[in-house]
Order: structure tokens, then C-alpha cells, then sequence
């Protein structure tokens, strides 16, 4: 009884593995190996990152961070005439697909967060970084309570830690070493939740600051390697040390991959028009931004180089 326990569960890891690496390999760009020079996605260890650290409270000191909670899954790099929203709602998103296929052929049922950086410009952008557990967060966790929560609480814990591992000295100044945003704080951002996955769409063109850079870094953006965490900030000292949930990095990409998508209605936005021309806005918007960054650490929230103590 124990080894046909023992090999339904060996079985079972293996089917887990079997579809969720089907998707790092699907997408337009490659999953690479982290010491590979070439275009692509990976994921990379979490001490890469600095996070806040047990008594960060108490003594303001960061540790590096440790173990993900979530395993990388996919990475979709989108373009469309409109906004790309809800890309789990959509009918044929392939990580969507692939979810639904595993939740009925798994016992061990699979969940999916899925973080869609919306990327304003002639063209939408998006690059959607999918992450997937296995295992249900302890009731009461700080994890827990966000996917509970409303959207005040989910925009005051959703940290992104963005640095610039690789790029010129222009793009690496205006972002800065480790800049860290509570992105629902600085950005607006929409949330889309399901019985087995979450989604959240944050509109990068809702900030004058974060388009700013993000438009100075897409000139650049085949030299760029960027690296990218998300977790949830740890406020009380039970949600102490600050665990990240998922890491990205970005390497050399190119605007020409970008797989072009047609939304459906439920997925459809419309688009906002600006009067003023796109290169005012651009260089208004950077000069404001870069003399925001070369500030001191302002409030809580503020796209900065670094917007916590060391």
C-alpha cells in the first residue's frame, strides 16, 4: 500500500513538472539558463534581492532574500492596438489553458499568480510573468490575508524590487540600484481573481515617473538585462522577514517579438488619447522623474533609488 502511495505521488510530481515546464519553453521568448548570454526569460535566486529582515522594525537592517514561494511558470512579452487586461480571462491565453487542463488532471491542484506589466506607447505592451504553487498559504498569513482582502489592502502590501543588473549608465541612474515601489501606492493597478488563479494589471502609463523611465529604458531595451522581484511587504513583525514570492529577469529583449494579440470583449479596454504630442510628454515627464529619483527617500510608495532605509 505505502509504494503504490509512494508512486502515485512520484507520479503525480511528474505530470506537475511535465505541463508547467511545457510553458516556460512555449512563449515567444526563450527560457534561458541564468549565466546564458542570450535573449530570453529566467528566473533567478532571491538573493539577489535585499528584503527587510526579522527586526527590520526595530533596527532597519535587510537581508538577502531567501527561497521563492512560487515557482516561475511562464512569461508572455504581448502587444495589441489597446491595453492588454485580463489576460487569465481570455479564452485562449495558453497559461489559462494549460491551468485549467492540470486542475482537473492533478490531485495536487495548481494556483496561479499572475503580475501583467501594462507598457503604454504607438503600441501596448505587456510582459505577463506567470508563477504557480502547489501548496495553500497558512490561514491568517500575510499572504493569505491579501489574497482575502480588498483592494486597499492588496495596493498598500504589493512590492516590485526593480534593479538593472546589465544596461548603460542612463537607464541604470533613473532606475537605480534596487528601486522599490508598493506598486498599488504609485501606480493603479486592477486585480482579477479566480478559484485557482490571481491577476494583477499594473498601468505603468498611470505614473508620469514610472512611464517616464520605462519609456527611457525601451530605447534601450536590446542591451538591458533587468531583473525583477515580487512580495509583499512585511508591516508587522509577524510578517517578518519579508518573503519573495517570485523573481524575473529580462534579458536583451526586442520589441519585434512581442506576440501581437486580439482581445476579446471581455479582455477589451479602451484607449486613452493625450493631447499633448508623445516626445513633450516623454522628455516633460523624464526630467521630473530623474529629479525625483536624485531626491531623498520621500513618502512610503514613491517610485525612488531606494525607498527604504538600508
Amino acid at each position: 500500500m505505502e509504494q503504490s502511495e509512494n508512486n502515485a505521488q512520484a507520479e503525480e510530481k511528474t505530470q506537475s513538472l511535465e505541463w508547467t515546464a511545457q510553458l516556460q519553453e512555449g512563449g515567444s521568448l526563450s527560457y534561458v539558463d541564468i549565466s546564458d548570454g542570450s535573449t530570453g526569460w529566467t528566473s533567478i535566486p532571491g538573493g539577489f534581492f535585499t528584503v527587510r529582515g526579522p527586526q527590520y522594525l526595530a533596527d532597519r537592517v535587510k537581508i538577502p532574500g531567501g527561497e521563492c514561494l512560487l515557482r516561475p511558470l511562464a512569461l508572455d512579452w504581448l502587444k495589441s492596438s489597446s491595453r492588454i487586461d485580463c489576460v487569465m480571462q481570455q479564452s485562449t491565453n495558453r497559461v489559462r489553458l494549460a491551468l485549467d487542463r492540470a486542475q482537473k488532471a492533478c490531485a495536487q491542484k495548481p494556483f496561479v499568480w499572475a503580475f501583467n506589466l501594462q507598457i503604454p506607447s504607438k503600441e501596448h505592451y505587456s510582459v505577463v510573468s506567470y508563477f504557480v504553487t502547489f501548496n495553500e498559504f497558512e490561514e491568517g498569513s500575510v499572504w493569505d490575508r491579501f489574497l482575502k482582502g480588498d483592494d486597499v489592502f492588496k495596493n498598500n502590501r504589493l512590492k516590485l524590487i526593480a534593479n538593472i543588473s546589465e544596461g548603460p549608465w542612463i537607464v541604470k541612474t533613473a532606475v537605480g540600484e534596487q528601486a522599490i515601489c508598493i506598486l498599488g501606492r504609485s501606480l493603479t493597478c486592477r486585480y482579477l481573481q479566480g478559484s485557482n488563479f490571481i491577476e494583477v494589471d499594473v498601468d505603468i502609463g498611470s505614473s508620469i515617473v514610472a512611464n517616464a523611465i520605462v519609456h527611457l529604458a525601451i530605447g534601450y531595451i536590446t542591451t538591458l538585462t533587468v531583473d525583477l522581484a515580487f512580495l509583499l511587504e512585511g508591516q508587522m513583525e509577524s510578517e517578518l522577514p519579508e518573503q519573495i514570492l517570485g523573481t524575473i529577469r529580462l534579458k536583451k529583449l526586442d520589441l519585434a517579438a512581442a506576440v501581437s494579440v486580439e482581445l476579446t470583449p471581455e479582455g477589451a479596454t479602451p484607449t486613452i488619447t493625450e493631447g499633448t504630442s508623445f516626445q513633450s510628454r516623454l522628455w516633460r515627464s523624464f526630467g521630473q522623474g530623474l529629479s525625483t529619483l536624485m531626491q531623498p527617500a520621500g513618502p512610503a510608495g514613491q517610485i525612488k533609488q531606494d525607498g527604504e532605509a538600508k
